[in-house]
């Protein structure tokens, strides 16, 4: 599977995880941008190119969960639901996480349009993220994970 890797990207793709599958390891300074990551690294599989996408749909996306894994697991999943049910491919450039009591909140604009088989090179058809590998770490950098998308 060919998938574009222009400017340094904060995130890589890992061949020896999953053998049908699209394994990857993202990676933020900061909570926030480890999910902006691994929202590029999930868009990424799907599209060819982000410079195909224009800026013609705006959705607000919020999400919570008890936990920081489970809200990183289920933002890539609404990304994936959002092309499957809408047909819209969104780029998410800023996410703001936050914390009440034991709760986490998740908030995001999403950017992008709906899909043109014509200018969008579609690359693989995600379905889902899957629990096989997935982790979610703080170490002395920051943040990182490892994500299975199912394919």
């Amino acid at each position: 599977m060919q998938i574009s890797k222009g400017a340094v990207m904060p995130y890589e793709y890992l061949d020896d995880i999953a053998i049908s599958d699209v394994a990857f390891r993202a990676w933020g300074g900061s909570l926030d941008d480890l999910f902006v990551a691994a929202a590029d690294a999930t868009l990424n599989v799907m599209v060819e190119n982000f410079s195909s996408l224009r800026d013609t749909v705006l959705r607000s996306i919020e999400l919570k969960d008890t936990s920081e894994e489970m809200l990183l697991f289920n933002f890539p999943q609404e990304l994936i639901f959002l092309k499957d049910a809408e047909q819209l491919l969104l780029q998410v450039p800023h996410v703001e996480i936050l914390r009440d009591e034991n709760v986490y909140h998740l908030r995001a604009e999403g950017r992008g349009e709906k899909l043109d088989p014509l200018r969008h090179e579609l690359v693989a058809g995600v379905k889902a993220l899957t629990l096989h590998r997935f982790n979610v770490k703080h170490t002395p950098e920051g943040w990182e994970a490892t994500i299975v998308l199912d394919i």
